[in-house]
């Protein structure tokens, strides 16, 4: 049986490791708020740890979801962190949203103790996670990605390896540049078929049968026109991402003039009061104008 530590249980890594335990394998969890992982142990059986450095103890896989950079080094490195309590052999799994410079430390801090590292961010938001259908993106050696791959399969319904370390949070900032933009044009036509008289929900239904069909499109534009914006990923979390992607693009010389403009819109969402609604919000800050 395989022994996986699963850290951090917030709305994305509570049904994924939920997955792992239904799926059979021992699951050890951590989380920040106790409770949470309570909670999670009554859901779904497995054990609890009181510090990633005991999760991680025994685990042949360690996973690791959490906020951001800062979030990642508290549970992974240090006396009480993931790495301490992880033996030789085994694989530390990131699927944490973050820059690929953290990824690339990680991996040399994992090498020291001949861990293996792969930066895994996914794609899907919580349904996603819920459903197992997540789309997730790895950097990192194809040894340690096989090994991975069968325990990722439990809450994927794709998972590529992309290259080396780093190359999975690359692909991640990559899905958030071009979401931002689907987004927006989307808000854009929706607001310009609502001041031009028309049906918005019929144009939607004419026009996602052509060129302009998005996964956006038939998910999302029917809760945009009625204003309800609690689908998971908060406005909050897209601007971070946005900013390792706007920090990464400053040191590969790419020019994203439409995210960074997107970036300052979502700062308009948020000084709506709306840091907390999902990224579909966009349409708000064009109604309101």
């Amino acid at each position: 049986m395989t022994t996986v530590a699963f850290i951090g249980l917030g709305v994305m890594g509570y049904p994924m490791a939920g997955h792992l335990q239904k799926a059979g394998l021992s699951v050890c969890v951590y989380n920040r708020t106790a409770s949470k992982a309570a909670a999670w142990v009554a859901e779904y059986g497995g054990r609890q740890a009181a510090t990633p450095r005991e999760a991680a103890q025994g685990a042949d896989v360690v996973c690791v979801c959490v906020g951001n950079d800062a979030d990642l080094r508290s549970v992974v490195l240090g006396e009480q962190g993931a790495l301490a309590g992880m033996a030789a052999g085994s694989v530390l799994i990131d699927h944490t949203t973050a820059s690929a410079d953290v990824a690339r430390e990680l991996a040399v801090a994992a090498a020291e103790r001949e861990v293996g590292f792969l930066d895994a961010p996914v794609s899907g938001g919580q349904a996603g996670a819920q459903n197992g259908a997540l789309t997730v993106m790895v950097g990192g050696e194809p040894a340690f990605y096989q090994r991975a791959e069968p325990v990722i399969a439990h809450y994927a319904r794709m998972c590529k390896l992309m290259g080396p370390v780093g190359s999975g949070q690359l692909t991640k900032m990559v899905n958030q540049i071009c979401i931002g933009g689907l987004v927006q044009a989307l808000s854009e036509g929706l607001h310009f078929a609502q001041k031009a008289g028309l049906d918005a929900e019929l144009a939607m239904s004419v026009i996602g049968k052509g060129a302009a069909q998005s996964w956006q499109l038939d998910n999302r534009h029917k809760t945009m026109l009625e204003g309800h914006f609690e689908h998971g990923f908060a406005v909050d979390w897209m601007r971070k991402d946005f900013d390792i992607v706007l920090a990464e693009a400053r040191r590969n010389g790419a020019q994203l003039p439409v995210t960074a403009l997107v970036d300052q819109f979502y700062a308009d969402v948020q000084a709506m009061g709306g840091g907390r609604w999902d990224t579909s919000s966009l349409l708000a800050r064009l109604n309101k104008a």
